[in-house]
């Protein structure tokens, strides 16, 4: 007997959108767990978060759009959210509203409910909306709105079921006819009968008359009907004449004023609190003079304790890779030269372990935001940052990848996904590499010590990053005024309520990105590590030509005959206005791999043992250089073209593989330029 056929389970396409600081994340993760990953959006770095949930006899597959406070295109994060819903039409859309602050998360709802989507509204941190004293007739906006509205505490899980609920109902629900919520008055209501009415293809979309009005970008870019575009502009002229304003003002005014008519009738303050908690905290953390020092102060002691934590694991990572490596180099002879076991352990390992000792780092770093965005302050920290950024044409969330940079370039771009604007994150990007990393202070740990008294070293070493610092800031500009120039869209500086940040959301944060850097860095680190190994290594030198030479002389005679060996006496007579030689140029070579190359390269080249100290390395150089060579050095590794990590992330966030040619070509070039200057002048002076 064949056993009945079971029930086919039913598959619900949900587009999760909301404000920022909305708790929609926190829904998101109530809703699916770790039933999620993480990857980009066609054509853009936007992040796309999707998960799966199951519930009754649905599967439902939720889509985390990107926070946006409206429709209206002025972001990649706007635009990407918005098409979604259009084109890829879910089966339901739930905004995520922040019930503390109703009107100003509404506004977001009512786009929505104008483009005529299924719609459900998921009144979210309703604890908190309580406390402030506010109370909702739900049914009765329900009603108003023409929309299901269900209470939540994302952070609780409370209300999830009957969101859950309220989700089905509305995917079972019959397609509505176009609604119009909202008139904007005879004047703007004339224009858009009389738009619909000459169009045949406009007659049926309201939605995109209003767009055209409001002169939305991304919307007339879409008009190919010359017609259409001077219609729409007569009646923009004509409504402007009217009101002596832009109509996207005027209809921003009565979507505003549709909102504050249905809260008037359906919320109530039970208590007045007009200095909340949050306002109390504010007037010190946002103060005009006291929020900048809280705000480094702050800074320093997250980035101080995330590198701090992250030396014991970081360090049972570099035991686990030399014990591995030691382990296979067991299984042939010592001092035996196998191009497999140089292969595991020199290519595979080393260029693994490379990335894998700075995991830590990253998820503990990533950690520390993840909790102060949470909490709340980051709000904060871009608002008292945000006047001294705009100096140079960026917002003051860019200060915050920024210092980050000083531990590591890679986890600093991933931070720059925080940036709204895409000019903004692009200029950011770009101009990161110029602060001095952690793997750059080997470099310098090497050099000042070698060339500089002990009562120089200190401001030699501020000198160096003071450079690298004013040198990001000068091309910031420069990016900004030539090749990213535009106008700065609004940065809406709204500051949500201090929040206790939740466990697992801090946990989920530190698994997604800790992901991310493995996958996407490295990959493409194991693979040029490789690269790198086989170029110091080929082509080998017959053993006649080694005869007589001993193990130090024939290193140093095998690395100069390899690839990277030749290439570095084929850079020698291009770098010696630099004051470099061969030497110099072969770890520079090494460097793209990691800027802690240079280092190891050096000992290469001098034929260092691993065992000796780094007096006997510093001692050799002191021999062969000045400290104007060495100085220089140190200029070029800072400015000059980062690791191939920051390369490929810079390719990945930018989604293009010209930004990170360009960073390469453009540093390298300024590194080159600036070198030069400093190291001739130098000369003529000393």
């Amino acid at each position: 007997m064949i056993p009945p056929m079971a029930e086919k389970i039913k598959k619900i396409t949900v587009a999760l959108a909301g404000n920022p600081n909305s708790g929609k994340t926190t829904i998101f993760n109530s809703l699916t767990g770790m039933r999620q990953h993480v990857g980009n959006y066609p054509g853009v770095t936007v992040e796309k978060k999707e998960g799966f949930c199951r519930y009754q006899d649905y599967e439902l597959d939720i889509i985390d759009l990107p926070g946006t406070y409206s429709l209206t295109a002025y972001s990649t994060e706007e635009v990407v959210s918005r098409n979604f819903i259009i084109e890829q039409k879910p089966d339901v859309v739930v905004d995520v509203v922040d019930a503390s602050n109703i009107e100003r998360n509404l506004y977001l709802a009512v786009q929505l409910m104008e483009l005529n989507v299924p719609l459900v509204l998921a009144f979210n941190m309703s604890d908190i909306a309580r406390q402030k004293g506010l109370v909702f007739d739900i049914e009765k906006l329900s009603a108003l709105l023409e929309v299901r509205i269900v209470q939540t505490v994302g952070n609780k899980k409370q209300g999830i079921d009957e969101l859950l609920d309220g989700i089905i109902q509305t995917a079972q629900q019959q397609p509505k006819n176009p609604a119009s919520l909202i008139k904007y008055g005879s004047e703007i209501e004339k224009e858009i009968e009389k738009l619909q009415q000459k169009f045949d293809e406009l007659r049926n979309d309201r939605w995109t008359v209003i767009k055209l009005l409001e002169q939305d970008a991304d919307v007339l870019g879409h008009i190919h009907n010359e017609e259409i575009v001077i219609s729409v502009m007569e009646s923009i002229l004509r409504l402007k004449n009217i009101f002596g304003e832009e109509p996207e003002i005027i209809i921003a005014d009565r979507r505003y004023g549709f909102i504050s008519g249905a809260c008037q009738e359906t919320v109530k303050n039970t208590v007045e609190i007009r200095h909340n908690r949050s306002d109390m905290i504010d007037t010190v953390m946002t103060h005009k003079i006291f929020g900048l020092p809280i705000f480094i102060a702050m800074m320093y002691i997250v980035f101080d304790l995330t590198f701090r934590f992250s030396e014991w694991p970081m360090g049972w990572l570099e035991m686990f890779f030399g014990w591995l490596g030691r382990g296979i180099s067991g299984f042939w002879s010592a001092g035996s030269d196998n191009i497999l076991k140089s292969l595991l352990v020199d290519g595979i390992i080393g260029g693994v372990g490379g990335v894998v000792v700075f995991l830590p780092n990253i998820m503990l770093l990533f950690a520390a935001i993840a909790i102060l965005e949470d909490s709340g302050y980051m709000a904060r920290a871009a608002f008292v940052t945000d006047r001294l950024m705009h100096k140079i044409g960026l917002h003051g969330k860019s200060f915050i990848p920024m210092l980050i940079g000083f531990g590591c370039s890679v986890p600093a771009i991933m931070a720059c996904r925080i940036l709204e604007n895409r000019r903004n994150r692009i200029t950011t990007i770009l101009v990161m590499p110029l602060f001095s990393c952690g793997a750059k202070l080997t470099i310098y740990a090497l050099i000042i010590p070698a060339f500089f008294a002990e009562q120089w070293r200190g401001p030699v070493m501020w000198l160096i990053y003071f450079i690298g610092i004013a040198l990001a800031v000068i091309a910031a500009k420069i990016l900004r005024i030539t090749l990213l120039k535009g106008e700065t869209i609004p940065y809406v500086m709204e500051l949500p309520p201090y929040r206790m940040p939740t466990a697992k959301s801090v946990l989920l944060h530190m698994w997604e990105r800790g992901w991310l850097y493995l996958k996407k860095a490295g990959t493409i680190i194991l693979l040029l590590s490789i690269i790198l190994w086989a170029a110091a290594r080929y082509p080998r030198m017959n053993a006649e030509k080694l005869a007589g030479l001993n193990d130090a002389e024939a290193q140093t005679a095998m690395l100069k005959y390899s690839v990277i060996g030749r290439a570095g006496s084929t850079l020698e007579p291009a770098l010696k206005p630099l004051g470099f030689d061969y030497k110099i140029a072969t770890a520079l070579i090494g460097s793209m791999a990691a800027k802690e190359v240079f280092v190891a390269q050096m000992g290469i080249v001098y034929a260092v043992s691993e065992h000796d100290d780094a007096s006997v390395l510093q001692e050799k150089l002191r021999s062969d250089y000045t400290p104007l060579q060495g100085f220089c050095v140190m200029l070029f590794c800072l400015i000059s073209a980062p690791c191939i990590a920051t390369i490929a992330i810079t390719r990945s966030e930018t989604g293009r593989i010209g930004w990170a040619i360009f960073q390469w070509a453009g540093l390298t070039t300024l590194a080159y330029m600036v070198t030069f200057v400093v190291y001739q002048v130098g000369m003529l002076i000393f």
